[in-house]
This record gives C-alpha cells, sequence and structure tokens, in this order.
C-alpha cells in the first residue's frame, strides 16, 4: 500500500489549494469500494460510511469521508493522461518486469457517451500482459481511432523482449516500426484489409504443409484441431516497407461440434521473428486473455458497459480504477473466482485489508 501511496501522490491534484479531503485518501477510498464491489460514486460514499473504522487504520480521514459529489468531481476533472501515466508506471513497478505476450485491443465503454451520441461512446486501448494476467495500460483512442490511440499507448511502456500481439486493424507499417522501436518482437493478425501483403503471404505459405499439429481437449461437445506453419519471409518486409517483418505464418484451425466438423478457418500473421509452429499457437492463443479475461471480465463482474458516467474525464478514470481492482484481485493468491474475491472483500475485513496490503 505503501508503493501505492509514493507513486499516486505524485499525481497533480487539479483541485483547489484549499480542498478538504486528500487526493490520495479520495483514490484509495474508491480503489478500495471497487474492491468491494462499488460501482458508482454513491456507492463509494457510501462504502466509506460503512467501513470509517477499517478505512481509519491507515487513512488519516482528517474531514471524514468525502460525498458522492466530491468522489464524482475528482474523477471528472483529474486529468485523464496524467491518471493513466499514474496507473502504468505504478502496475511496471507492481508487475516487476512484464514478459512473455503483450496484446492491444480497443474496447468500448458503452455507457459512456455524451447526451445524444449513444452510437460512438467513449474507445479505450487496452493493453494486457497475458503471462502475468494483468491489464498494464490504457490510453484514450482520440476521435475513436484505435490505431492512434495504440501508438501513442506504446510510447509510455517498455515493452523489451515482449512478443506484442494485435488484431489485423494494427497490422501497419507504423506499429511494427514502433514495436521495434521498444525492442520487442511482434505477431499481427494479417488480413485482407493489407491486401497487398496479405496475398504475397498467402502466396508464400500455400507450397507448404502444416508444421504442427494440437487437439485440444472436449470441452462443451467441442473438439478443436489447431495446426500451424512459420516461412520466412525478409523480401516481403523490403517489399512492403514493413519493419522488422522475418517471416510469416498461419493457423489452421478445425472445430468438431457434437461430432460434426465445422468449416475451418485460417488465420494469418505477420511476424518478426521466425518462430516455431508450436511458440506460433502459443502466442496466438495467449493473445485471447485480452478478451477472455480482461475485457469479459470488466463487462460481467465489474459491469464496465452499464457503468453511467459519461461527463468529462470521468468514465475514463473510472476505466483506470477498474483495471487496477482487477490486478489487485487476480494477483492475490486466494483461491476464488474474481466474483468471489469482491464479495468476500465485501463482507469480511481481514480479507479487505490483504488486498490494499498486497500492493506493495
Amino acid at each position: 500500500m505503501q508503493q501505492f501511496i509514493q507513486i499516486f501522490q505524485t499525481l497533480p491534484d487539479p483541485r483547489a489549494s484549499n480542498a478538504r479531503h486528500d487526493l490520495t485518501e479520495v483514490l484509495l477510498i474508491a480503489l478500495a469500494a471497487i474492491l468491494c464491489g462499488a460501482q458508482t460514486c454513491a456507492d463509494m460514499a457510501e462504502f466509506g460510511q460503512a467501513k470509517q473504522a477499517v478505512l481509519r487504520q491507515f487513512l488519516r480521514l482528517e474531514h471524514g469521508i468525502p460525498s458522492h459529489d466530491t468522489f464524482s468531481r475528482v474523477f471528472r476533472i483529474l486529468d485523464a493522461q496524467a491518471f493513466e501515466a499514474t496507473f502504468q508506471t505504478f502496475m511496471a513497478a507492481f508487475a516487476r518486469h512484464i514478459t512473455g505476450v503483450v496484446a492491444i485491443d480497443g474496447k468500448a465503454l458503452r455507457g459512456a457517451f455524451e447526451r445524444g451520441r449513444k452510437s460512438t461512446p467513449l474507445h479505450l486501448v487496452n493493453i494486457w500482459a497475458s503471462d502475468a494476467r494483468l491489464a498494464i495500460g490504457q490510453h484514450l483512442a482520440p476521435a475513436r481511432n484505435e490505431v492512434a490511440g495504440a501508438l501513442e499507448a506504446l510510447k509510455l511502456l517498455s515493452l523489451r523482449g515482449c512478443v506484442v500481439t494485435a488484431d489485423a486493424l494494427h497490422c501497419h507499417g507504423a506499429m511494427a516500426q514502433a514495436i521495434v522501436d521498444q525492442q520487442a518482437d511482434y505477431a499481427l493478425a494479417l488480413k485482407e484489409n493489407r491486401p497487398s501483403l496479405y496475398a504475397d503471404a498467402k502466396a508464400l505459405l500455400a507450397p507448404f504443409s502444416h508444421q504442427l499439429e494440437e487437439l485440444a481437449r472436449p470441452n462443451h461437445d467441442r473438439l478443436e484441431e489447431r495446426r500451424a506453419c512459420v516461412v520466412a519471409a525478409v523480401a516481403l518486409g523490403q517489399k512492403h516497407g514493413f519493419a522488422g517483418l522475418q517471416a510469416v505464418g498461419c493457423v489452421e484451425l478445425r472445430r468438431y461440434m457434437a461430432g460434426v466438423q465445422q468449416e475451418p478457418m485460417v488465420r494469418y500473421f505477420a511476424l518478426s521473428k521466425v518462430f516455431s509452429p508450436s511458440e506460433l499457437l502459443s502466442i496466438t492463443r495467449s493473445h485471447w486473455g485480452i478478451e477472455n479475461q480482461l475485457h469479459w471480465v470488466l463487462d460481467v463482474v465489474f459491469d464496465e458497459d452499464g457503468a453511467r458516467n459519461r461527463k468529462d474525464h470521468g468514465p475514463q478514470n473510472m476505466a483506470v480504477l477498474r483495471k487496477l481492482a482487477l490486478n489487485v484481485l487476480r494477483s492475490h493468491p486466494y483461491k476464488a473466482s474474481i466474483r468471489r474475491k469482491i464479495k468476500h472483500a465485501g463482507w469480511n475485513d481481514s480479507f479487505l485489508l490483504e488486498l490494499l496490503g498486497h500492493m506493495r
């Protein structure tokens, strides 16, 4: 917890100098509330009143518990970019050194839209460390431009030695260059939105038989068979001006539902390294952690899509707090689902203090 206080107390306080409540204390109360299931600023104020005796064990609370209006105002006016940067600094210290697959993907906060603009909600770019199972970054997609948001997010991270994965939207020269500049590798999904490179990669891979086969365990009447192929393709990188391109690969998926084979699916990838087929299979499967272990949990457990924060920086800052809470819950060794950990934190003050103390 001391590490959290040391890092977040450097965050600029946008309020007047005579503000009654310490900014770091407001953030800690809000985080503790989300760890216990709070979803709104009113929930945070209610939580603070109910758990005041517990909170006073590590906070001064010189002026008591902030009101829901105070929580709302703080998150509305707090500089979102500074908060995101501080979150990333904290995660770099919390998770020590990030290795393995780092996935990038966009996510809309469907309830966060300006009046009359329901079809264009706030759009964020999330960054997920698959091996550590932690969200390590978030950045606003400017004007809902996910490509620009992802490029800006990469500048704030240290990814040396990692393998960055992303969907076909991010398979372009600027993204490849940004990853290479970070001294990281990439495995970018390649589709027909890059028609020339896609056609060349497909033609290069066509003569080669798939080199590896993986049979997944049956699950809910489903059996999956995956095959991968990787071919060196330095010339394609030079031809298409694609920084660092060393190989192209493909993964073929055959799925059997209740014993009936479904239509095969083949996905292609631009690679900065000649990975082995087994490595490519592992990398591509790890990428889906950002959907299954981050986005799905944020929506289903934290009800992120149902969040009604809409004004100013409120939605963006609350999204950071939810990711921070998820990271703390997931990293705690207690063997239970995220939902059960949240309930346990709300019911058991000792476990809540354990969670907060775990942020060392």
